[in-house]
């Protein structure tokens, strides 16, 4: 009777949650706690030899909405048996080598050959059946219950990723797909929207769910497609040529799709796009793994439910949900105020999540997060950053209120909010701030002043009153040694540290100033263009808008700190002081042969031999122009360990790639290509 009432149990809660999902798209749970609960409910069903009639084990999608027009589908559109563990993925590969012996054997005449594998992404959106007849998108539809779809023609044709005609015209064709919204593309949504969006996931299924197709356009949405699920004049030897024909007709493939006829590389290739997976412009939640030959495919079949053929290799969730507990306030170095959010410890990733950022106040407001301490709250981890919050699992204010604070946490000065931001204004008597600029200042990208940290600063700041950078060179042995932990070495060595860094390049100079809204790559091309100090310091808005990846915000930043009366004079102490702040040297010019000579390159991703700020001057000493961003105009692509969506953009774009280090300094040191 226990078993039985669990049964019940999961069955209905497992049910609720698939409406609230698939019908309704507003998620109740995150998919790692509905997995849990569904293989719990396959568990019990095995133990006890029941299936209820409504389990959720029994079908494959979920309910019609009403207001769409049914479609049924030419041929199924199956689900997908899932491995989790290696284990269980090396169980489906001899399920599979065991049933092509077993043909082989009564079959000798005409065997099967030995299985080859495809490995794909396994997106995470909203799977899409378009039909085409003699060439015309004449219908597009949601998977539904597998065998009857939603029809959502007028919402697919928004998608520009799409193709409304292709080049196939004998008879029909229905092709299989993703929806979905890239991360990107999500972010910049939600800068603007009146009510953001959650994630990629929901964005992409309500918009493409949704009767107003406008609200689909807005959305922005891509697709990528992967089968042809029925054709009535054509067939295939093997995926390769399958994909081959999707590419021939104008359908978006992801360029991630790998061919092995081991299976031991099936699995080394699964381990780096799990690797991969965080610097992806998508949401993915596994790999597919598919027996490539069709033939053999026609062969093993299908179960009830899946595929004998294929298997869905799930990762490790990137989102859930937990408890928002309390909201702290922290102060940076500009004087922004951002809020740090604690919540209930949960596992997300492989590590255990306390703290999610929560960005502004601007996003509280926006991810309806006002009245939500104390309630279920979505969350997300990615690229091994903090995790954000994305927003409440209800709609309800149903929880104790966000209080914002309107003075500075810290030293208690009035606070002025500047769009989404809280600011306090108190730069020269706020300690968190200061600590802030010098640490900043004194780091290895800016001046570089070796075996400085936040630590030293807050040290000289509390004992030795240092208040800005340009204090750090009065600094003298006698201040130092006087200092706790601070020995004759230890001071020595700092004092030759800082007036180490006086010789510091104008690019790094700029950069150490902390200018809002500028990085590295941005005070290099102002140092690079103007080769003076005097000359950025009275730079117009006009002069600095012509400059590449300088746009008007940026420019209006620049000027307004040098037009600062502190931000003067504290450079000008650092001037009288011995700092140089003088552009390099240009060198005699490139290399007339050289590979790079006039090419645009990017580099992304770690390398281990050279680095990328050496690189990047080894790159232009040869006449290479090296810049931050891909686009059309990139010529080349030098993809360190770890590369992240810059690659992924250059794949999509065709721009050539060098990912063999070797091959990089080769071609560096002039050997041919």
């Amino acid at each position: 009777m226990d078993a039985m009432q669990r049964l019940e149990g999961l069955v209905e809660q497992l049910n609720q949650y698939s409406y609230h999902y698939y019908t309704l798209d507003q998620p109740l749970v995150s998919d790692k706690e509905y997995d849990l609960l569904y293989d719990e409910l396959v568990a019990l069903e095995a133990e006890t030899g029941i299936t209820l009639p409504a389990s959720p084990t029994g079908r494959v999608g979920g309910e019609l909405l009403k207001g769409f027009t049914p479609h049924r589908h030419l041929s199924p559109l199956w689900s997908l048996d899932k491995a989790q563990n290696e284990d269980q993925l090396q169980s489906w590969n001899n399920r599979a080598i065991k049933l092509i012996a077993d043909y082989n054997s009564k079959n000798p005449d005409t065997p099967l050959p030995s299985p080859s594998y495809v490995v794909e992404l396994k997106f995470d959106g909203l799977t899409l059946n378009l039909t085409y007849t003699d060439g015309k998108l004449v219908q597009a539809s949601t998977r539904g219950n597998g065998a009857v779809g939603e029809g959502i023609l007028a919402q697919v044709k928004t998608i520009k990723s799409v193709p409304l005609t292709i080049p196939y015209h004998n008879g029909t064709i229905e092709v299989q797909g993703e929806g979905i919204m890239n991360l990107s593309v999500l972010a910049k949504y939600n800068e603007t929207a009146l009510e953001p969006l959650k994630n990629a996931r929901n964005a992409a299924a309500g918009a493409l769910r949704n009767l107003n197709p406008r609200t689909t356009a807005e959305r922005k949405l891509s697709a990528f497609f992967y089968n042809v699920g029925y054709s009535d004049g054509i067939q295939y030897s093997d995926h390769r040529e399958m994909m081959a024909f999707l590419k021939d007709n104008r359908f978006k493939v992801n360029p991630y799709i790998s061919y092995h006829d081991s299976f031991d590389h099936v699995v080394q290739e699964l381990r780096l796009i799990e690797e991969r997976r965080p610097s992806l412009d998508y949401l993915i939640d596994g790999a597919v793994i598919k027996i490539t030959d069709m033939r053999t495919r026609e062969v093993l079949g299908y179960t009830d439910k899946f595929p004998r053929w294929a298997v869905a290799f799930k990762f490790e969730a990137e989102e859930t949900t937990t408890i928002l507990e309390s909201v702290s306030w922290n102060v940076g170095r500009t004087g922004k105020i951002t809020p740090l959010a604690k919540v209930e410890a949960v596992e997300l990733a492989g590590v255990t999540v306390q703290n999610c950022t929560l960005n502004n106040v601007g996003d509280i407001e926006r991810k309806n997060l006002k009245f939500a301490l104390g309630t279920r709250v979505f969350i997300r981890r990615s690229n091994d950053v903090i995790p954000e919050i994305l927003g409440k699992v209800t709609e309800e204010q149903d929880g104790e209120e966000i209080v914002y604070p309107v003075v500075c946490p810290a030293c208690g000065s009035q606070l002025e909010q500047r769009g989404a931001h809280l600011f306090c204004n108190n730069r020269l008597d706020c300690k968190p701030q200061i600590v802030a600029r010098i640490t900043h200042f004194a780091s290895r990208d800016a001046m570089d002043i070796e075996t400085f940290s936040e630590k030293t600063a807050e040290q000289l700041h509390d004992e030795l009153h240092i208040h800005e950078p340009a204090d750090l060179y009065t600094l003298n042995f006698d201040d130092l040694i006087k200092l706790d932990r601070f020995g004759e070495k230890k001071a020595n060595n700092l004092l030759q540290a800082i007036e180490d860094s006086k010789s510091r390049d104008l690019g790094s100079f700029l950069f150490a100033l902390g200018i809002p809204n500028t990085g590295k790559s941005t005070t290099k091309v102002l140092a690079d263009h103007f080769c003076d100090l005097s000359a950025v310091m009275s730079a117009t808005i006009e002069e600095l808008t012509v400059l590449p990846d300088i746009g008007g915000i940026v420019a209006e930043s620049i000027v307004s700190y040098f037009a600062d009366p502190d931000m003067q004079a504290g450079i000008q102490k650092m001037l009288a002081l011995g700092v140089e702040a003088k552009a390099p040297e240009k060198s005699a010019g490139p290399i007339a042969d050289s590979f790079f000579t006039g090419k645009t390159v990017v580099l992304t991703g770690t390398l281990h031999q050279l680095g990328r700020d050496e690189a990047a001057k080894r790159l232009e000493a040869l006449g290479a122009k090296v810049t931050g961003s891909v686009s059309k105009k990139t010529d080349l692509v030098i993809a360190g360990e770890k590369a992240g969506s810059k690659l992924t953009k250059a794949v999509e774009l065709g721009i050539p790639v060098i990912e063999d280090e070797d091959e990089f300094i080769r071609l560096l040191n002039g050997e041919k290509e």
